[in-house]
């Protein structure tokens, strides 16, 4: 299964009022691996960066004056993604950005249900805790120390570890790539799971501990939980 781990860079919130995308970065994995395949583009907007949004990402008009734009990098990016899976954070605004651009091409339009958006899935596994990537990148100790400002292509890598933990593990296939790869006798541009630098705190509270440690002395000697 082909997927891709998208993150676009922009001047604003709202491409009806204006808004355009500057930079789009995107990492390809075959069957939940990093295969080495990436795209990344910075893009001309043809209009001036608000000062707010060049603090998020640091792309300012200079910089961007003699990069294309995206009438000259639209098909590209469309023949890139082809049909597989866009793993996004908070989905409906990247593809709302770039629909937009799309449409200003005639070109076809990113249909919504070709998106995953690990935003919601963090929402649905942890209620009512913060689900922003730097969030998720201290809950499975992932460093992110290198994302001092907003990048499209990094985003795009670090958010590419973010989902494998959230969909369970960072080798969901359970070995089965590992051993394909062995085959193969090659491993470029791939990951290799590694144990984690520190154990996950216990989502267990003091309160708790103590309750249930109260309740196991109330069974007897004999109890299971006693002998584990």
């Amino acid at each position: 299964m082909r997927e891709i781990v998208l993150d676009t860079e922009t001047t604003g919130f709202d491409p009806e009022s204006g808004d355009r995308i500057v930079e789009i970065g995107a990492v390809e994995l075959m069957g939940h691996v990093a295969t080495g395949r990436t795209y990344h583009q910075y893009i001309n907007p043809e209009r001036s960066m608000p000062q707010g949004a060049f603090e998020i990402h640091g792309l300012g008009d200079e910089f961007l004056a003699d990069k294309p734009k995206f009438a000259q990098v639209g098909r590209a990016f469309l023949d890139f993604i082809g049909d597989a899976k866009l793993v996004i954070h908070n989905a409906a605004f990247d593809i709302k950005f770039l629909n937009a651009e799309l449409k200003w091409m005639k070109l076809p339009q990113i249909p919504w249900e070709q998106a995953i958006d690990t935003l919601e899935i963090a929402r649905k596994r942890f209620p009512g805790s913060p689900a922003s990537l730097d969030a998720l990148c201290r809950r499975f100790n992932i460093d992110n120390s290198s994302r001092t400002l907003h990048g499209a292509l990094l985003d795009s890598e670090i958010l590419a570890e973010v989902y494998l933990e959230l969909i369970g593990g960072r080798q969901p296939d359970f070995g089965l790539s590992t051993q394909s790869q062995a085959a193969t006798g090659s491993d470029q541009g791939r990951w290799t799971p590694k144990p984690r630098s520190a154990p996950l705190p216990s989502r267990l509270s003091e309160k708790e501990s103590a309750a249930h440690a109260e309740f196991v002395s109330k069974l007897g000697d004999a109890a299971l939980w006693s002998k584990a």
